[in-house]
């Protein structure tokens, strides 16, 4: 069943979320510090007034960003279960998220996209792209100075004309529905303050995805490691023997890690070591890397090796070095699959949209990986976005429209 008469409206509504600044800071977030940049406030406060004004009940934005809004089941369906849908409102830091110019490429037809900054989209090296040729598709990237900012604005603006949709045709019956809009998800920290006294709902559903049919129940074992080097140092014109470079460590710690196992060598299931950043200096260098693996004996083997290199480079060279693993998220596949009908009602409301499911893992995790280990079941639902955390980035109109589908059918489902 098709819902929506036009996609403008959801358009708009995504339009003016991606030119909302809202980017995050990974360094502040670590520290705890919650939303971890005041932008995102702002996009809080955009939600929370629009909530309001579309008659959402028990609307408010936490201390710590978190944006929520209950709608009421329609009269005779009280007793359904509630339903909760979620989507995060930062951007990456990676790439600059402020000042997002957004184009639209209407009636796209399968050329080259040349945007300004000597930005091209090239459909002959991006599959998904060519997919959307001659089919009356629109895409959105931004001007090529940003990224643009579908991740996870679409999700947001999916989410939000479903609600508007709801509230708009009572003819549709549903049962109760609460939406989480979340900061700092970007950063790890997603759902490190997450209102769990608000949420009602025994399942969930983040609208966090890519390419139109993905379906997303397993996710990375995530770690963060910070290994710092401690030197010692010496006036350089009489270093010899005494001096121990921090910097030298560092590096060559980089170095030596497996070469065919970073994330720019792996995909499918394979799991990798990502060097973030290196900094210091001669008596002290770091190295932030994360750590990720499908499974939790190859999570453990990655943070062995991590420790066995640090510590053999260190003593090489006469210096010390300090090891910190910090947990971040599990692989939600385990909870999920103990709780099958939530992808069984998910499933089934992609195929009543029409959408084949294509389950793929996700390289990475979301909002949902931390709350299914919180014990609220959340697999992750397509967005038509693509390109994330890139200035390459763009979004399907098309796509996006059909997820709105997808919700709807979901709601159905769950409200049968």
């Amino acid at each position: 069943m098709s819902y929506l008469k036009n996609s403008q409206e959801l358009l708009n509504r995504f339009l003016t979320y991606v030119k909302t600044y809202s980017q995050s800071d990974s360094i502040q977030a670590d520290k705890g510090i919650q939303p971890s940049t005041p932008q995102q406030n702002d996009m809080a406060a955009l939600l929370n007034k629009e909530m309001k004004t579309l008659g959402l009940t028990e609307v408010q934005t936490t201390e710590y960003c978190y944006t929520y809004g209950f709608l009421p089941a329609s009269p005779g369906f009280e007793d359904k279960p509630c339903i909760c849908l979620l989507a995060h409102i930062d951007t990456v830091e990676e790439v600059s998220g402020k000042d997002v110019k957004p184009i639209l490429h209407e009636n796209y037809s399968g050329e080259k996209i040349h945007l300004p900054y000597g930005i091209i989209l090239d459909p002959a090296s991006d599959a998904d792209l060519a997919k959307t040729a001659n089919t009356g598709d629109t895409i959105i990237t931004s001007d090529g100075s940003t990224l643009l900012g579908a991740d996870d604005k679409a999700g947001v603006a999916e989410i939000m004309t479903t609600l508007e949709y709801l509230l708009k045709n009572p003819d549709v019956k549903h049962g109760p529905i609460e939406v989480i809009f979340s900061p700092d998800e970007e950063t790890g920290h997603g759902m490190d303050h997450v209102p769990l006294n608000l949420i009602k709902s025994k399942f969930a559903y983040t609208v966090d995805g890519g390419n139109i049919g993905e379906l997303e129940k397993e996710c990375f074992n995530a770690f963060k490691s910070d290994v710092t080097f401690i030197g010692k140092s010496v006036h350089t014109g009489s270093a010899r023997p005494n001096l121990v470079n921090a910097i030298v460590m560092a590096s060559s710690f980089v170095t030596n890690l497996p070469r065919h196992e970073m994330p720019e060598t792996t995909d499918g299931y394979m799991g990798f070591y990502g060097p973030m950043s290196i900094e210091g200096s001669i008596e002290k260098a770091s190295v932030n890397l994360i750590l990720r693996d499908f499974c939790k004996e190859g999570i453990e083997k990655r943070k062995n090796l991590v420790d066995k290199i640090a510590t053999t480079v260190a003593e090489s060279f006469g210096g010390k070095v300090e090891i910190v693993h910090t947990p971040q998220y599990v692989n939600m596949k385990e909870n999920l699959d103990k709780n099958p009908f939530v992808v069984e009602k998910l499933v089934k409301a992609y195929e009543n949209a029409g959408v084949t499911p294509l389950f793929v893992p996700i390289r990475g995790g979301t909002d949902g990986s931390r709350l299914t280990e919180l014990g609220i079941p959340t697999p992750n639902i397509f967005t038509g976005g693509h390109s994330y955390h890139s200035r390459y980035e763009w979004a399907s109109l098309k796509q996006m429209t059909v997820a709105v589908e997808v919700l709807l059918e979901l709601i159905k489902e769950v409200s049968l």
